[in-house]
């Protein structure tokens, strides 16, 4: 089998091919264009069964990996810092990048890794759509801290304020192109009503959630879910002297972490499930921010549940552990 490591940015992307023991290396642009130039050269190579690894990187990857994915070829796609632990395993001081590129495919030839699908094209839509008004909402935010500023001149004032109106305007505009997208696909629209059965999540909410696992209920678990997600409990713990305060580990996705910090706020006043886990960990001494955690871990359990069972929230159904 042959393995091709792809380092990736935004203007480029370095491949090195694996062949038994020999090795080839190319740039691309990372365009259309530089897509089929590497399908051209892979062909050139008899390569005709590859496993294409490439990194979690930004949102570059993606449109190379659903080329390669059509061209026939297997992808996966791996959290950077898998990578960079296997760099340090073998104890890698030089960095360019055909050198990642090389390392990464070794990567792919001696580690387990799980083959990569894109997914279809209205949630790749919906994701792009989602991630875009999470951009629009940061730049607002961004806009009201500089406003606050002591001492700006009217002029840079009245500018900002313009700013924030239009993209009010624009926010305005793209949730509704956001619902009017998910009521065109009755797939979204069914799990978009289970998940905002969940007291706590809202539109925006599950959107995220729709977007980013829009596989959800494939999952085997909820401890898989809350890993996809970076929400499982980190416990840093070696004979008698370590002994590190529990948080959560964050090697996961981090639009899903963020996109429930203020759902599980809201959720541990009025929904039942959470506000009793959040009432039995605060008895327990636990720390705000820890509580917090396990309020987002318990949410995106439940949005779990009810995808999964195909059943709306009802807070009989669901235990009380985190």
């Amino acid at each position: 089998m042959d393995f091709l490591g792809v380092d990736i940015s935004k203007r480029d992307f370095h491949a090195v091919l694996m062949q038994g023991g020999r090795s080839s290396k190319k740039s691309f642009p990372n365009t259309v264009k530089g897509f089929d130039q590497l399908t051209h050269w892979l062909r050139n190579r008899k390569a005709a069964a590859v496993v294409v690894c490439m990194e979690a990187t930004g949102s570059y990857w993606q449109d190379l990996a659903a080329a390669i994915f059509d061209a026939g070829h297997t992808v996966t796609v791996i959290n950077p810092k898998r990578i960079k632990a296997f760099a340090e395993s073998e104890l890698l001081r030089t960095k360019t990048d055909a050198v990642d590129a090389a390392l990464i495919a070794r990567f792919a030839a001696t580690q387990k890794w799980e083959p990569w699908s894109p997914p279809a094209r209205e949630i790749r839509e919906m994701q792009g759509l989602s991630r875009h008004l999470e951009f629009l909402k940061r730049s607002r935010a961004q806009y009201l801290t500089r406003i606050q500023t002591p001492g700006l001149p009217p002029r840079v004032i009245h500018s900002t304020q313009e700013l924030i109106s239009k993209l009010d305007l624009e926010i305005d505009d793209l949730e509704r192109a956001i619902r009017d997208h998910i009521d065109r696909h009755p797939g979204l629209k069914a799990k978009d009503d289970l998940l905002q059965s969940i007291p706590g999540i809202g539109e925006t909410t599950a959107a995220t959630i729709l977007s980013e696992m829009p596989g959800i209920e494939e999952f085997s678990s909820v401890g898989a879910v809350a890993a996809y997600a970076g929400l499982s409990p980190l416990i840093r713990q070696s004979g008698s002297s370590v002994r590190g305060k529990p948080r959560l580990c964050k090697t996961g996705n981090s639009r899903l972490r963020k996109a429930l910090y203020f759902p599980a706020i809201v959720a541990q006043r009025h929904n039942p499930t959470l506000r009793a886990l959040s009432d039995r960990l605060r008895a327990l001494g636990k720390p705000p921010m820890l509580i917090i955690g396990a309020l987002m871990r318990k949410l995106l359990a439940l949005a779990y549940g009810v995808v999964k069972s195909g059943q709306p929230y009802n807070s009989a159904f669901y235990p009380l552990r985190a």
